[in-house]
């Protein structure tokens, strides 16, 4: 089976490799020529072999947008698209009808992973029509962690479902980073913990509150254990405030990613807050997003 991969950042470098050794022949573009395989997307189409299958990993909004319709000209009826980034779900009916009109097929995927993906495999939701999904099963299975498919991967509905469920995955990964940072900030500031690393360390078996965030945490610990080299500076990819607004839109109660997605609006205005330090070092860990160095 071959693909091609649009994007060779962070994430689709990885992909490419894991894609690879599950003996997938990848034909990677990136507008680096460092890392491309081929000139420009016009040199994908034609390296690959009809019905094609391309999968498009780049930053959500108009880099998306202006892939998409490059795509739409340089491939052919038949041929299937998935969008792996982080678009927002509406804007995966405009993507899908302007490929429709050419007869390309469109697929949304949500991924999750982060930099960690090419050895522990991404969790894939993923929308669209079944047979489309069918299609690119071999490449979702490669992709995906090992064990049984269900709990790596779901067919979450139509079209737009796949960023939808990912954007609510993104959503309470917030409240859970915050609520990490919170629990750090308040051992910090008890003199009777002598050891905040250890404590952390020591739930990563056993209690409720195990998770990878939580190893991910233990990791940033050990190698800051104060945090001390970080600003408590926390940015925002966006799909937390998608799911706030989802829920304003259909009165779902949400005050848990409220209170996160504000308290990370507070981090900007200076402060030097223990728990947005925890919740910087946390993006870092899993997804590489930068931070502010104190």
């Amino acid at each position: 089976m071959e693909i091609g991969l649009v994007g060779l950042g962070k994430m689709g470098n990885n992909m490419r490799a894991r894609l690879r050794n599950a003996g997938i022949d990848v034909v990677g573009y990136d507008a680096n020529p460092a890392v491309s395989d081929v000139a420009d997307l016009g040199a994908l189409a034609k390296a690959l072999t009809g019905p094609r299958l391309v999968w498009v990993m780049v930053p959500h909004g108009k880099i998306t947008d202006d892939v998409i319709n490059d795509l739409a000209e340089v491939l052919e009826p038949g041929d299937l698209v998935i969008d792996g980034g982080n678009s927002k779900w509406l804007d995966d009916e405009v993507h899908a009808k302007l490929l429709d009109a050419k007869g390309i097929r469109y697929v949304d995927a949500g991924v999750s992973g982060g930099v960690w993906g090419l050895d522990n495999g991404y969790g894939l939701m993923v929308g669209g029509d079944a047979a489309d999904i069918e299609r690119a099963m071999p490449v979702f299975d490669a992709l995906r962690p090992e064990g049984p498919r269900e709990e790596g991967f779901s067919h979450a509905g139509p079209i737009g479902a796949g960023h939808y469920a990912k954007m609510v995955h993104n959503g309470i990964e917030y409240a859970i980073m915050q609520a990490y940072g919170e629990g750090y900030e308040l051992l910090e500031a008890k003199d009777l913990i002598k050891d905040v690393p250890a404590v952390f360390a020591g739930w990563q078996r056993g209690t409720v509150v195990r998770s990878w965030l939580l190893d991910l945490m233990v990791l940033a610990l050990n190698e800051d254990p104060q945090l001390t080299e970080l600003e408590g500076y926390v940015e925002d990819s966006g799909e937390g405030r998608w799911t706030l607004e989802e829920g304003i839109e259909l009165a779902v109660p949400m005050p848990a990613l409220s209170a996160s997605i504000f308290a990370r609006f507070v981090s900007r205005q200076g402060s030097a807050s223990p728990t947005m330090k925890a919740v910087a070092a946390l993006r870092n860990q899993f997804g590489g997003h930068a931070v502010k160095k104190s």
